[in-house]
């Protein structure tokens, strides 16, 4: 399914967890994994002025220094990158920049980034509740293949994707999501559930039987929407109501006991808006397992054309309350 991953990490002496997951998952499926670390820089002039991983000294990185921290990197993961056919490229630089520029050179399939710098404190970095950090929301915000995030090791049973949850309004990013979706659901043969949530008014009046009506309405139109991409792969749809998209997906995800969350981001749908989205930082920020987030219809060019083109204004993309009335 992806056959070019590349991931990043700040950490040279101590193992990350996504580069610990991108390096199961080329195991698993026999793909190439390209291993980035971007040197920390201690000035905005020169970005190859830098301090040492081990001592704190700072220094200008020349090419020896270079090949000191891909030796450490090697020795770091060496059991996790035995057998692994695998890069390693260290370079200054900002972070998402240097992603960016190595994922277009290797025309990856897949990226996979780590919520938060795992050395924020260290670096003076404040962590905000609920978003995924700068060098994320920069890669996710730029890139068209999907984007993994990854909070914690995800573990060999876990990377076979058999549960698989795609949440989707009716924007056009969650159907690419659902494109890609389907895809995983079909290679793997998962089991693959499409949350949808209908957002509760603030208002007394909205009643159990207005919410029947809605969540009825709802299914109609996501299976106008998705029934098509989803031909072929076992699939469920769930709809919930709530006010809090991101707990609802947690909560869904937990429930269902989810290997994977995949996300449409509203990123590239509106000029100016630069930021994934609030549900995308805050359930990537806190979800137990991987989550893939999409922003393009370019996230399916590796494997076929089921996205078309835009098509402009022919469906009705916005969520619809109170139905009955």
């Amino acid at each position: 399914m992806f056959n070019r991953i590349v991931t990043a990490t700040d950490m040279i002496t101590t193992a990350d967890a996504p580069v610990l997951s991108a390096a199961r998952m080329a195991r698993q499926q026999g793909a190439r994994l390209y291993l980035l670390h971007v040197m920390e820089s201690a000035s905005t002039d020169n970005r190859r002025l830098v301090r040492h991983f081990e001592t704190g000294a700072e220094m200008i990185a020349d090419a020896d220094y270079e090949h000191c921290i891909r030796q450490a990197l090697e020795k770091t993961y060496k059991d996790d990158l035995s057998g692994i056919p695998h890069e390693v490229r260290v370079t200054a630089g900002f972070p998402w920049e240097e992603i960016l520029r190595w994922a277009k050179e290797v025309d990856t399939d897949l990226i996979v980034l780590g919520p938060h710098s795992t050395r924020a404190e260290e670096k003076g970095v404040v962590r905000i509740a609920g978003r995924a950090g700068s060098t994320v929301e920069n890669v996710v915000t730029r890139e068209s293949c999907p984007v993994m995030v990854v909070n914690r090791p995800a573990d060999k049973g876990q990377l076979l994707f058999q549960r698989v949850l795609v949440a989707v309004d009716f924007s056009r990013s969650c159907e690419c999501a659902v494109g890609l979706a389907a895809k995983l659901a079909r290679h793997y043969r998962s089991r693959l559930f499409a949350f949808h949530m209908i957002p509760v008014p603030p208002i007394p009046k909205y009643t159990r039987r207005n919410y029947a009506a809605d969540a009825a309405h709802a299914k109609k139109r996501l299976e106008s929407f998705y029934e098509a991409n989803l031909e072929n792969a076992d699939h469920q749809y769930l709809i919930r109501a709530g006010a809090l998209p991101h707990l609802e997906i947690l909560n869904c995800a937990a429930e269902k006991n989810i290997d994977l969350i995949i996300m449409g981001s509203h990123t590239k749908e509106k000029a100016g808006k630069w930021y994934p989205g609030s549900a995308v930082e805050r359930v990537g920020y806190r979800a137990d397992c991987p989550v893939v987030v999409v922003t393009d219809p370019g996230v399916l060019a590796h494997w076929d054309s089921t996205i078309t083109a835009d098509d402009g204004d022919s469906k009705d993309r916005l969520i619809h309350v109170f139905i009955e009335t």
